[in-house]
């Protein structure tokens, strides 16, 4: 094993979900030690994380009765870019990154989103 490939010290994120009676999300708190962030209020969590072991994405998609639809759009809209980042980050893939970030426009347009110009 690589100096590099070493783990030379761990980073904690928490996720706290207060439900109700019947499981359904009222609150979301989420702590990030190196990030300086500790019981932050949240309204809805996109988690996916990849299982090498079955090749498949786990994920948690949760929110809050109090999350606006409105918030949701704007909240699914930037999840979206941030996507196309992470992605085009991770692989190099511009082209189709690019097509993603049009694909984002469309999206906003269509949910009536843009900011006003």
């Amino acid at each position: 094993m690589e100096a590099e490939d070493k783990i030379v010290k761990t980073s904690e994120i928490k996720l706290s979900v207060g439900l109700n009676e019947n499981n359904l999300p009222l609150g979301i708190q989420w702590s990030a030690s190196d990030g300086g962030v500790d019981n932050a209020q949240a309204r809805a969590l996109m988690l996916s994380l990849w299982d090498p072991n079955a090749s498949n994405t786990m994920k948690i998609d949760l929110w809050t009765k109090d999350m606006s639809v409105e918030e949701m759009k704007q909240f699914f809209h930037q999840t979206l870019l941030t996507m196309a980042d992470t992605f085009e980050k991770a692989t190099g893939e511009k082209n189709i990154c690019e097509d993603l970030r049009d694909y984002c426009y469309h999206f906003a347009d269509k949910m009536n989103i843009l900011p006003e110009q």
